[in-house]
């Protein structure tokens, strides 16, 4: 991994233009920039070295799949030890999207997506606060995603 890549403002509007859609063909990307595919092909893969591009994913609606409840659990644990523990029981629970590992109020911070809030309810009793490590958690449940973006380069 090359941490020194400095990206130029091709770089940027091609990671803006695979921001917006990673299918986005080379050929059309070079049309776009002026280029020819194989810069787009090259500076793509100088910054996948580099590890600026870190993966391609689709990204999901979890509401067209039936997930309508988005939270937050704010997790504090019982010590500082049972950190790593209770990250790997929390990344067997498939509701779990993302985790942090903060600092103020909670140790860990988590994002979660459930059906409905009766299967919130079952995730919370029967998953996370049976994980023996955890002392309390809070619940913030999400009433809208205004705003939802990737970081811009």
């Amino acid at each position: 991994m090359n941490k020194h890549y400095q990206i130029d403002n091709l770089d940027k509007n091609i990671l803006n233009a695979l921001r917006d859609n990673a299918r986005s063909p080379y050929a059309e990307l070079g049309k776009r920039f002026a280029v020819s595919p194989a810069t787009v092909h090259v500076r793509v893969e100088k910054m996948k070295q580099a590890g600026i591009i870190a993966k391609t994913k689709v990204e999901l609606n979890g509401k067209a799949l039936g997930y309508d409840v988005c939270c937050f659990i704010g997790i504090n644990l019982k010590a500082a030890g049972d950190y790593q523990p209770t990250i790997a029981k929390l990344e067997n629970i498939e509701e779990v999207l993302e985790a942090y590992y903060t600092t103020g109020h909670y140790n860990i911070f988590v994002k979660i997506m459930a059906k409905s809030i009766d299967h919130l309810h079952r995730v919370l009793i029967n998953k996370i606060q049976a994980i023996d490590e955890i002392q309390s958690t809070e619940t913030l449940i999400s009433l809208d995603n205004p705003i939802n973006r990737e970081v811009t380069p």
